[in-house]
Order: structure tokens, then sequence, then C-alpha cells
């Protein structure tokens, strides 16, 4: 009962992670397509990373409903990952522990005489599994996969902060807006620190995350794993190599990377999902 009550809470996250994969992949590109660009988006984006943000707050004015659009669209797709990093994490650690139950296997082979002895030491650590489906204290000695689970969680946190932040921010700031107007009172100084906090800290701590999850599931291989979670692994290195590039070009105001970033992200996420969907008792 409980394996298929966490088979269950697996594949409904997986769904969770394919709807944020689909909104990134498709949704957000369709929405800019055929809503935001006829409006002249594009324009007053390229002003305001010229840091020229009258026309930007003009257009934000013209098209305040489209804007929060938008944006709720971003922080919806992110939403559905809170569990991500910990759901991944449970999986990693689960392979582990398989990986070195059948190590300790191999070992009683050969070790007779201490055979009865483990086998009741893994029969009590059996019988206090925890509502995840692993025992207590399961975390110890996989310190890059906490670090990984937590820098994942406070990324997908940091990220909706900050562009929740900035979003109203910039919808109050706009209000009204005409070319006569003066811009208020450090508002490019709130808008670099709310950019700064989603697409430099948050994104950063997203590339934390997927550099350490990709690298603990490649450091095993295929010893432990199929080779599709392996060649999975691989893209999640990809995925943190272009986070990361995108989190240093945030820091001069230069946003080239973020795009091929979130969707490359979305399309790990994509698979992940459809990974954890496909998912049989055994």
């Amino acid at each position: 009962m409980q394996q298929r009550s966490l088979l269950s809470r697996l594949r409904t996250s997986g769904l969770y992670y394919v709807v944020s994969a689909l909104l990134l992949l498709i949704g957000v590109p369709l929405y800019q397509i055929t809503v935001l660009s006829p409006a002249g988006y594009s324009n007053a984006i390229d002003v305001a990373n010229a840091n020229h943000f009258v026309s930007y707050l003009q257009w934000v004015d013209g098209h305040s409903g489209q804007f929060l659009c938008y944006r709720a669209l971003l922080v919806l797709a992110f939403a559905f990952l809170f569990t991500w990093p910990f759901v991944l994490y449970r999986i990693i650690v689960a392979q582990e522990l398989i990986g070195q139950t059948e190590e300790e296997q191999n070992e009683e082979a050969e070790q007779d005489d201490t055979a009865v002895e483990e086998s009741t030491t893994e029969q009590e650590e059996s019988a206090t599994l925890t509502e995840d489906g692993l025992p207590p204290y399961a975390w110890r000695g996989k310190g890059f996969a906490v670090i990984a689970a937590w820098s994942g969680f406070f990324g997908i946190i940091t990220y909706i902060i900050g562009i929740t932040a900035n979003t109203f921010h910039v919808l109050i700031a706009s209000s009204g807006f005409t070319s006569t107007t003066p811009l208020p009172t450090n508002f490019v100084t709130l808008n670099s620190i709310f950019s700064i906090t989603a697409n430099t800290a948050g994104i950063g701590l997203l590339a934390l995350s997927t550099l350490f999850f990709g690298a603990m599931i490649a450091r095993s291989g295929m010893r432990l794993w199929p080779g599709i979670s392996v060649a999975f692994a691989y893209l999640a290195l990809a995925v943190a190599a272009f986070f990361s590039g995108s989190a240093v070009a945030a820091t001069t105001g230069q946003s080239v990377l973020i795009t091929p970033a979130i969707l490359l992200f979305a399309v790990w996420l994509l698979w992940l999902g459809i990974m954890l969907i496909r998912l049989k008792p055994e």
C-alpha cells in the first residue's frame, strides 16, 4: 500500500512537471508570438535592456493586461515545480541505496558467518521506512544530493519572488506614465535588484541544483542507472552550463542566454515528467 501511494505521488508530480514544461516550451513562446510581439513588446524590451525605460513603461501602461498575463504564465510554470528538487532527490537516494544493498548482498554471499546478523539488521531498517519509502537518515553520505535539492527549491522560490516583485513594481511605476513623466525615484535600482534576484540568484541556484543532480547520476553511470537515465543526467549538466552562463550574463544586464536556458530546462523537465508518469510498480 505504501509503495502504491508513493508511486501515485510520483506520477502526479510527473504530471505537474509535464504541464510546467509545456507552459515553458509552448505556452509562453506562443503567447509571446501571438500576443506580445504584434503589440510591440520586443521593442519595449530592447529599450529596457539598454536602460531606456521611458518607452518601456509607456508600453506597459498601454498593455498592462497582456504584460501581467505573460508574467503570470512564467510564475505558474515555476510554481508547478516546488516538489521537483525533493522528488528527484528521493529517486537518486533510493537508487543509491539499492546499489548499496546489492553490494552488501554480494558481500554476504562471501561471508556466511555474518549473514544472519546483517539480514536481521536489514529487516529492522526496512521495518522503519519513512513515508517516502526510504530508511531513516538515508541522506547520510549524500551531501551533494542534499545540496542539489535545497538549491533547486530555493532557486524556484527566489525566481518566483524576483519575477513577481518586478512585475508589480513595473505595473505600479507605469500607471499613467507618459513621455513627459519623470522616472519614479529608485526605479532603476529596484528594477535591477528584482532582475538580479530572479535571473542571477534564482537561475544561479537552479544551475547548482541541476549540476549536482546530473553529476550524482553520471557518477554512478550504468552501474546503477539505465542508459536513458544517464543521458538524462548529461542533459542536466548541459542545462546547468546554460543556466550558469545566463546567471553571469544577467549581472551585466544581458539576457540573451535566459531564453535558451529556460527552453533547455523545459525539455529536461518534460523528460523527467514523462519518466515519472511511466513508472510501474516492481
